[in-house]
């Protein structure tokens, strides 16, 4: 039985990894694993200890969050208001977020580095940043 990914929940996706004495190898192409045209991509670094990134949700850009260094927690809420946490710290793993979720992310463990691929240019009408104002639309 075939079985086919509910693109409307965040999911994982197990990216390629390529094995090697020499050091192991992922990539990812779009449509293999990316069930989106990328239109942007941006990175988060550095982040101090006890600090929190995102905290908003987008009203129609689809996301994937890949951490390819470290270990970061990524608490995504649904339009019910359920949560959910993510604990991303392998490189060949990156989360799926649809639209109208809202997500932060925390715990940042030294040294970790996340990569975000968007489906969309960068557009502030596209952000939610209120919590209530989140809830309240849905």
């Amino acid at each position: 039985m075939e079985t086919t990914q509910d693109f409307t929940k965040p999911y994982l996706i197990h990216l390629p990894k390529i094995m090697d004495v020499r050091g192991n190898l992922s990539f990812l192409q779009n449509q293999d694993q990316i069930p989106f045209d990328i239109k942007r991509v941006f990175w988060i670094y550095d982040v101090p200890g006890g600090e929190t990134r995102g905290g908003h949700a987008y009203k129609t850009q689809l996301e994937i969050i890949i951490v390819i260094s470290g270990s970061i927690d990524i608490i995504v809420v649904d339009a019910q208001g359920n949560e959910t946490k993510f604990c991303l710290n392998r490189s060949y793993y990156g989360l799926y977020i649809p639209p109208m979720h809202w997500r932060h992310l925390e715990n940042f463990s030294t040294n970790s580095v996340s990569v975000h691929l968007s489906s969309s240019d960068f557009s502030e009408a596209d952000y939610i940043r209120d919590y209530h104002e989140f809830i309240a639309k849905q």
